[in-house]
């Protein structure tokens, strides 16, 4: 007979991995899927003395238990690093720790089956169980594996968005910005490497090779399309728009208002964490002193539409927006940190796209409590990490809302309270549905 479970879980990135994590101190039977062999977070980019733009508490378990022992701290306290964590004073966690971390959390995880990829969901909807039946098939042995479950997590995360006339060239001359440590040691042999991105992403690449950049014939190129540089925007008030309570007003906005909303976000989504503009502007301040050349070129307001291979590199078709102004530009080697896009299976819209809800083409629509909108009144329900800016703001790729997003399913899941959901979280007051006047 085939097991049911309450719940499984579709992809183990660090939001299934904290809904497991607070799962398995629950009563809910559930079995986490992964096609990976094992736990790594973003491989290509563990840059070294890089940092997470959120604080540590915004772990996997803090915001709703921080008794939890899969909590940082307790991650620190097991691996004898509070005193040394303590000294280094530094509220932000290296992006190599917060990787350890995940994999020290996936470790004591039993709930987690890597190596298995989802390859077909299918919904029964009639009789008197109506459940998921959700097949993987194992990496290593073509086995597949049926289980049934009341409810679905869908949490496949990004993949790496290259745009179009962008694609197609080898991995080591074209490189997107998720393969940068596999490709470093092209990219440090060639005489002109040319960044591509306007984020941190392309910022931390392009600060990694400028540290790397010895030979005096090396040349580094950024090109982004904003029109410069531009900080992320860590005031207090601004924070406040990763709050459960500006969850709660940004849900209930119509589409268009949510797009308007998200446009005026963009400093709080897409701009770059102050401390890496402060190492770069230092280091291009000590490597010009003394009137010594940078070698550098960081050209905003420019987009790049197109890029051609030629004999010896490859010629980058370039517009200055502001200027209105064309031109080509030569480069031996790119880096290609234009972002990610949702990763929707090709199973979810075999069974699903017709069943579901959509409110614009690729934007499905999702519950405040992160289900898919099914138009009927199925208590069997699937969930979705995935694909949610649209729905729930900037906040749903923030890492410390991820604890919060999974709280709201885990208790809906449960039918009842078994996570505080946090109340009360903002100083600001957003909705005027709520405003009285005392």
């Amino acid at each position: 007979m085939t097991e049911m479970y309450d719940v499984v879980g579709i992809g183990v990135g660090p939001y299934n991995l904290g809904l497991a994590a607070l799962m398995d101190d629950t009563e809910l039977n559930a079995v986490f899927f992964e096609k990976t062999p094992e736990f790594v977070w973003h491989p290509g980019m563990l840059v070294e003395q890089m940092d997470l733009q959120v604080p540590f508490l915004a772990d996997l378990a803090t915001f709703a238990d921080p008794k939890s022992r899969f909590t940082f701290m307790n991650y620190l306290y097991e691996n004898d690093r509070m005193f040394p964590f303590f000294f280094h004073q530094h509220f932000k966690v290296p992006r190599q720790e917060y990787n350890d971390y995940l994999q020290w959390v996936a470790g004591q995880l039993s709930s987690i089956r890597f190596g298995h990829t989802v390859i077909d969901v299918i919904d029964h909807n009639e009789g008197e169980s109506p459940h998921y039946q959700v097949v993987a098939e194992e990496t290593a042995t073509g086995k597949k594996v049926y289980v049934k479950a009341k409810h679905v997590v869908m949490g496949t995360g990004n993949e790496p968005l290259v745009l179009n006339g962008m694609d197609g060239f080898p991995n080591e001359d074209v490189i997107h910005s998720s393969r940068y440590l596999f490709e470093k040691e092209h990219l440090l042999k060639a005489k002109h490497v040319t960044v591509v991105g306007s984020g941190q992403s392309a910022l931390e690449v392009f600060l990694d090779l400028l540290e790397e950049q010895e030979r005096q014939d090396m040349k580094l190129t950024l090109f982004t399309r904003t029109g410069g540089l531009f900080q992320l925007d860590q005031a207090k008030f601004a924070q406040e728009m990763f709050t459960p309570d500006y969850v709660d007003y940004f849900h209930n906005l119509s589409l268009d208002q949510r797009k308007e909303a998200l446009d005026t976000l963009k400093p709080l989504r897409k701009g770059i964490d102050p401390d890496t503009l402060t190492q770069l502007y230092t280091r291009l301040y000590h490597r010009t002193a003394g009137g010594k050349e940078a070698r550098v070129l960081i050209q905003p307001m420019t987009e790049v539409k197109e890029i051609e291979g030629v004999d010896g590199g490859y010629k980058l078709h370039c517009r200055q927006w502001q200027e209105e102004h064309d031109y080509t530009y030569d480069s031996e080697k790119v880096v290609l940190a234009t972002g990610y896009k949702p990763h929707i299976p090709d199973w979810f819209m075999k069974r699903f796209k017709d069943k579901v809800k959509w409110e614009a083409e690729n934007m499905y629509k999702v519950t405040r409590d992160y289900q898919l909108d099914f138009g009927d009144n199925r208590d069997h329900h699937f969930f979705t990490l995935t694909n949610l800016v649209h729905s729930h703001g900037a906040g749903a790729t923030n890492l410390g809302l991820s604890v919060h997003r999974n709280v709201h399913i885990i208790n809906a899941i449960a039918g009842k309270t078994l996570y505080k959901n946090q109340q009360d979280t903002s100083f600001q007051q957003f909705s005027m549905r709520d405003f009285s006047q005392n």
